[in-house]
Parts: C-alpha cells; sequence; structure tokens
C-alpha cells in the first residue's frame, strides 16, 4: 500500500508514504513554530512515518534516528506541559529560552564530531546507503534541533535551517522531489518560528 504512486514529480513518482509524511511534517513544524503543544501528537505519527519513508529509501542513518527521535519527542511533550515554577510564566506552558554561548560552541564541535563519526562508521556497515556522511549530518542535525526544541530554546530554529538545507541537498541527491520541495517549505516556516520565539524570548525574559 505504501509502494502506491500517487502521481510524478519531474519524472520520479511520488509513493503515497512520500505524500503522508510531507503533510505530517509540515503539519507538525508548523504547530511547532507557533508554540502549539499539540506538534508532539502530530509528531508521533510522523516519526512512524519517516520510519517507512526511510526504509525504502535506503537511508539507514535517518532510519535509525526515528526511535530516538520518538524519546525525544516524549520527553519534549512532558517538559513543554509540566514545566518547574520558574520555567514558566502561566504555570502549565514552558517557557522559550536561550543556550549560552559556551553551549552554542559545544553543540555546533559535538554534531560535527559525531556526525564524521557515524558517516565513517555508516559507509561500512551499510555500503547501500548512497550518501553515508551526508545522510549522517542530518541525522546528527536533527537529533541536536529536536533535543533543543524539546527544552525549548530558540537556537533549535537556526539548527532546523541547517536541517532544512542539508536534507534538500540529501533528497536531490536520491531524486526524491517531493521532499525537496517540502524542505524548502520547512526552511520558509523555520525564518518565521526563530523571528516567533526570540520575539517570545525578548517577552518572557
Amino acid at each position: 500500500m505504501m509502494d502506491t504512486v500517487i502521481f510524478s514529480l519531474a519524472g520520479r513518482p511520488v509513493l503515497l508514504i512520500d505524500l503522508i509524511s510531507s503533510v505530517l511534517g509540515l503539519t507538525c513544524v508548523f504547530l511547532a513554530g507557533r508554540n502549539s503543544k499539540y506538534n508532539f501528537w502530530v509528531g508521533y505519527l510522523y516519526t512512524a512515518s519517516l520510519f517507512l519513508l526511510f526504509l525504502h529509501r535506503d537511508l539507514y542513518a535517518s532510519l535509525l534516528l526515528q526511535p530516538v527521535s520518538l524519546v525525544i519527542n516524549m520527553v519534549g511533550h512532558y517538559r513543554w506541559t509540566h514545566p518547574r515554577p520558574e520555567e514558566s510564566a502561566d504555570g502549565k506552558t514552558l517557557n522559550v529560552s536561550s543556550l549560552s554561548w559556551i553551549e552554542r560552541v559545544f553543540c555546533v564541535v559535538g554534531v560535527l564530531v559525531i556526525a564524521l563519526l557515524w558517516g565513517w562508521s555508516l559507509d561500512r556497515l551499510f555500503p547501500a546507503d548512497p550518501h553515508p556522511y551526508l545522510d549522517s549530518c542530518v541525522t546528527v542535525l536533527i537529533l541536536t534541533a529536536q533535543l533543543l526544541s524539546a527544552l525549548k530554546k530558540w537556537d533549535c530554529w537556526v539548527a532546523w535551517l541547517l536541517v532544512n538545507l542539508t536534507q534538500i541537498a540529501l533528497h536531490l541527491s536520491v531524486g526524491n522531489v517531493l521532499m525537496s520541495i517540502v524542505s524548502a517549505l520547512y526552511l520558509v516556516n523555520g525564518l518565521w518560528s526563530l523571528v516567533t520565539w526570540v520575539k517570545l524570548y525578548r517577552k518572557q525574559k
């Protein structure tokens, strides 16, 4: 059923799983950008659809990411809805916060080192992966963005912008035109969401 071709785009077939993942993903990030806790409920479905999508595309680093993403989604769901008193203005919703410059440097170095090591391992464990280092870079960037989002750091949107740019290149490289377009839409939403969260952060300080 998931292999059902819905239509063709730029000479490439668009499968049902491609379309489902695209709709769920766009809905999830739109809700997150609007500071809505309901993004997590959509996120659970999105994680399941991505697992099937990456399995079909032989993108194994991204596939292995999904169980981890599920755990991060659950942690973020709890943190957003169960803030400590000093972390919330109304006692119900987690405030937007920011990383320190030291934490930002640590994140950048960590992403580069882990992506390099993961790409090297993936190249040897899963030779069918067409772009192990690019695939791994996307994987580590997504994990970083998800962790920061779970903690409600506005810096997460900077990480998501990098994810979107990298994913556009990754999907184009395997001929996934639809997901490349969707990633471009994520990029637009990420810019809008970054501005929105920075405004919330300054307002809540």
